[in-house]
């Protein structure tokens, strides 16, 4: 301001030192041009992001510790202090796993060891590499700031390394359950090799994709956030694997849960030759109230109030297996229970004919039997999307999401009034194909994007289709078998 005032021309040197000051403090966003095309551009870019950007040590990162419930920590960044890195992407090459990892602090050196907090194993580095496009330059170290490659490291995406000496890590990963479910196998069988290392890769990378195998039907079932996601793994199979693949309909995961407190008593008796079986459980379940769920971090509760020694105290691990046992799968639709607080009171058993699998079976057969009674209903889940449109079409669409039992949430329009985003909350079950719908009612200008919300009761003429087709599969297994 002053060189301003005073009419002089500042030289080069003082103009990158005030830029990158005002970058560092983000008051400023250099914009470079160029182009891909003819590689225009791009060494200046890169010469913008030595002369403007941070250094590890300017910027502040945090790491959260382990040992004190992730209590977060601010770290260095010098190349001096102890080592921490995060993997942040994997690629499958013909020499194996390539993993790119970001050092935040520390130094990485070939032939250490380092360690994966999250799961304590202890891996050498055999061989790092710096990236050049598609091609590697094996260096023999790395330091804070700098983006590697390295070979022979089993591990997930976003998994954090230390050479051992402390419990950090770089993030926390909030990981919502999935909500679509496909099943799929490959059309040959020769391609099964093939398609079980496409899974194996595709889950490290992704940790809201769930692999299961069904126990009835044998069938591989993928479960994602969506349509979307899950159709793009099924692309990425054919076009990586060489692994054309059948894909059954989409399943939405529905959940159940009960509506009203409700006592049971039950017992548990059996008797065969030599020592039977025999055991005797009592208490109630009641609803769970989504805070009670959040504080306790998880969906159902066991609560165990009995006074004495009626249930001796080693068979109340098996009561909690039985509980676990029982939410398994729902007495409407076949669907994992949640929601649920199941509380032990009182019970009996036996000298002889107790044992903790006749307990785990009271507790699972008496949840299974008092669900029943406790008015359950079936919850589907709720999507929040947000669609942006050109304002022409704001009722068209508007009109649509309510035709798929949207409930708009609110309704922006940008500054200059050309378009308007739409948040809404919609059934999953609902949105299928919505992405055609939305295409054709906006001449492909409409976008939207949507992600779980939460699981919330069905209307119940949704819940009695759901639990007709639910008892017409189960007889339907029950002729063929």
């Amino acid at each position: 301001a002053e060189l301003f005032l005073m009419e002089q021309t500042p030289d080069t040197e003082l103009m990158k030192t005030a830029i990158r000051r005002q970058t560092l403090a983000c008051k400023f966003v250099p914009v470079f041009m160029g182009s891909a095309f003819k590689n225009k551009g791009v060494q200046p870019l890169l010469d913008g992001v030595l002369d403007y950007l941070p250094e590890p040590i300017e910027k502040e990162n945090i790491a959260l510790d382990r040992t004190r419930d992730e209590l977060p920590v601010r770290i260095t960044g010098k190349p001096d202090d102890p080592l921490l890195a995060l993997a942040f992407k994997l690629e499958e090459t013909n020499f194996g796993q390539l993993t790119y990892m970001r050092i935040y602090q520390g130094t990485l050196r070939k032939g250490n060891q380092i360690t994966n907090v999250n799961d304590g194993k202890k891996i050498k580095l055999a061989r790092i590499v710096r990236m050049h496009s598609d091609d590697m330059e094996d260096i023999t170290e790395a330091s804070a700031g700098e983006v590697v490659a390295m070979f022979g490291v089993d591990c997930k995406s976003m998994d954090t390394f230390s050479d051992g000496s402390m419990d950090l890590a770089m993030s926390s990963m909030f990981v919502p359950e999935p909500v679509m479910s496909l099943a799929v196998k490959p059309k040959k069988n020769e391609m099964q090799n093939a398609f079980a290392k496409a899974l194996n890769k595709f889950t490290k990378e992704d940790p809201t994709l769930r692999i299961k195998v069904d126990t009835d039907t044998k069938e591989t079932i993928l479960s994602g956030m969506g349509e979307l996601h899950l159709e793009v793994y099924i692309e990425r199979m054919n076009r990586e694997y060489n692994v054309e693949c059948i894909v059954g309909q989409p399943n939405v995961n529905y959940k159940e849960t009960i509506s009203k407190k409700q006592p049971f008593d039950w017992l548990h008796k059996k008797q065969t030759g030599g020592s039977g079986q025999y055991a005797r459980v009592v208490g109630f379940i009641e609803p769970l109230s989504e805070t009670d769920m959040k504080e306790a971090n998880k969906t159902n509760i066991f609560q165990n109030k009995c006074i004495g020694t009626n249930i001796p105290p080693e068979y109340y691990p098996s009561c909690v297996k039985g509980m676990n046992d029982a939410v398994v799968e729902g007495a409407l639709v076949g669907c994992e229970v949640e929601g649920m607080r199941v509380v032990l009171q009182d019970g009996a058993a036996h000298a002889v004919d107790s044992s903790d699998m006749a307990f785990r079976i009271a507790m699972a057969n008496a949840v299974r039997d008092t669900m029943k009674k406790a008015n359950p209903s079936v919850l589907e889940p709720i999507m929040t999307v947000e669609v942006e449109v050109p304002s022409e079409f704001q009722g068209t669409v508007v009109a649509g999401l309510n035709r798929r039992m949207g409930m708009i949430q609110s309704s922006d329009m940008n500054d200059d009034g050309s378009g308007i985003q739409i948040v809404s909350e919609v059934p999953l079950a609902n949105m299928f194909g919505y992405s055609t719908e939305l295409r054709s009612q906006t001449q492909g200008k409409g976008e939207f994007t949507m992600e779980y919300y939460k699981h919330a009761s069905v209307p119940r003429n949704v819940q009695e289709e759901l639990m007709q087709k639910y008892k017409e599969e189960r007889e339907a297994k029950a002729a063929a078998s």
